[in-house]
Parts: C-alpha cells; structure tokens; sequence
C-alpha cells in the first residue's frame, strides 16, 4: 500500500509491505537502483548508509511503537532524494500518521521554516519516531514505578513476572537500537556530501536525539535491576523466615511425637501405665515441653 503527500517540491511516499508492481513503479518514477528496489520487497536484518546514485539508502530497526504486533522490532528503508522521500515499512507505526499530519501542516522541521530537501524530511521523521520512544519510556518509568510500589506492599511474588516482562522490554529497545549510533555517524559524511556541509548541523541533533533515548533507556535498566535485586532480596527473605518457622515448628514436636510413641508402647513395664492420671502426666509433660521450646526460642527471635 503507497500513501503519497506532497508540499511544494517536496514528495514523501510512505510504502507499507510494498507489492512488485508498487516498487516497479516507484523505480521507474524516482530513477531509484535496481539493486535498491530488489531489497525493498524483504525485511533486512542488518542496517545500513549507503549512496547509490543520485539516492541515500539508509535502513534502520526501530522498535515496535503503539501497533499492538507480537514483533519486537520494525525495519524502515528510506530512500532519500533531493526532493523526496520513500519509505517502506512491514508494519504500522503510528507516530508515522502523526508525522504525516506535520508535514502537510509544513512544520516537519520544529521552526518557522519548513524543510528544503529529503534529508530534512529525513531528519524530522527520525526525530519523530525518537521522540515516540522517548514517550515509550515515560510508560516504562510509570510501570517501573508501579511496581515498585506493589514490591513494598507485600506483593513480591506478583512482581516476579511483571518485573521479566518490563525487562523484555527494556531489551528490546534496546537491541532494536544497537545500530543507530553507528549508522547516523556513518550517515553524517555522506550526507554532507550529497545535501552540503551545512546538514551536518541537523543529523548532530538527530545524532543527539537518539543518545538522549539511549541514556534514557540505560537509566530504566538500572532501575531495573535495582528493584529486581530488591525484590529477590525480599522474596528470598520471606521464603527463609517460613523455612525457619517450619525448622522451628518441627523441632517443637519431633520430642513431642517422641514421648507420645514411647507411652504408646504395648508393654507391660512402661511407667504411670497403672497410675489412673497417667494419661494426664503425659499430656502435661509434652505441654509443658511445647511451652519450654517456645519461650527459648522466642527468647532467641527464631519465632
């Protein structure tokens, strides 16, 4: 499926799971490789910056935002031209339909003055889609801190699965960006080459949007494993004051069931056997025997 928007000079054509005939046509009208157009009809797993012919070829993975799909990541192909802009996508991102709305409202750079050439429709789209992950970080702080709360009030054992899918997806962030550090600085040269010296200026601030997502996703990492090293701890205590209580309990009446199976004994010689208050000694010394175990060892705090 093509979606085509235009302003002034400048075309974007966003392609979702484009067909043979889609990228066919888009060859034939943007003069596009057709090394380049043989790629955009199957994922990629590697990313890469590339200049063929009067084209840049960059892909990149981000991270599933907002689409509700079991994949942990989204490639885009972007196919970037002197006045235009394609890409090709495999799954529905929505921070693209807002970017969408932006750049017909002509404000896709964040100034008054709109943008010039592809490498700037570029620019302001990646910046988008890091800034929707900058948002999908504020949902992991609110649920990092959700959980932490649920921690202190008693609920551990719940957290132990909600703290694992957290830290899913945490690590999927970030893997999904292991590359972009990489291939914007691979970017920056030849960029600079085909739009100017000057478009350095704007993939510095990309380059500084996307380290502010990464230091952002570092910092949920280390709170993280703070709260899942404390939540260990607290599981771990409680499972040790139950296996105390239960070393104490029986300890308490192993001497007991003892004394009771030496008096249950069928033989003619046991003593009180013939007093009439025999079985009231006998329970009145296990008793007072549970009663002696328990002062002791709550004296010495094991209860």
């Amino acid at each position: 499926m093509l979606s085509r928007y235009t302003k002034g000079h400048l075309a974007w054509v966003d392609c979702v799971s484009p067909t043979p005939a889609e990228v066919q046509a888009l060859m034939r009208e943007f003069s596009i490789d057709p090394m380049i157009a043989e790629e955009l009809l199957l994922p990629s797993f590697r990313s890469k910056v590339e200049r063929r012919g009067n084209v840049l070829y960059v892909i990149l993975h981000f991270p599933t935002l907002h689409a509700g799909h079991k994949k942990n990541e989204n490639e885009i192909d972007f196919i970037i031209g002197k006045d235009f802009l394609i890409t090709t996508r495999y799954l529905v991102l929505d921070p693209l339909h807002t970017f969408a709305k932006t750049f017909e409202a002509e404000t896709v750079m964040g100034r008054d003055n709109s943008a010039t050439h592809g490498g700037h429709l570029f620019v302001a789209m990646t910046r988008s889609l890091y800034t929707a992950m900058g948002h999908e970080c504020d949902t992991i702080e609110r649920r990092l801190n959700d959980i932490e709360e649920h921690i202190f009030a008693g609920q551990e054992k719940q957290m132990v699965k909600r703290l694992s899918q957290v830290g899913r997806l945490i690590h999927d962030f970030r893997r999904s960006l292991l590359s972009h550090g990489e291939m914007l600085h691979s970017f920056e040269p030849v960029s600079a080459r085909f739009f100017g010296a000057e478009f350095s200026f704007y993939v510095h601030e990309l380059v500084g949007a996307f380290e502010r997502v990464g230091h952002r996703l570092d910092r949920l990492h280390d709170s993280l494993i703070e709260l899942r090293e404390t939540n260990s701890a607290l599981v771990s205590t409680k499972q040790n004051e139950i296996m105390q209580t239960l070393t104490v309990i029986t300890f308490v009446f192993l001497p007991m069931s003892f004394v009771v199976q030496l008096f249950g004994m069928t033989s003619q010689h046991l003593p009180l056997m013939d007093n009439p208050y025999g079985f009231w000694m006998v329970v009145s010394g296990v008793l007072a025997m549970a009663v002696v175990f328990f002062v002791y060892f709550k004296t010495k705090d094991w209860l």
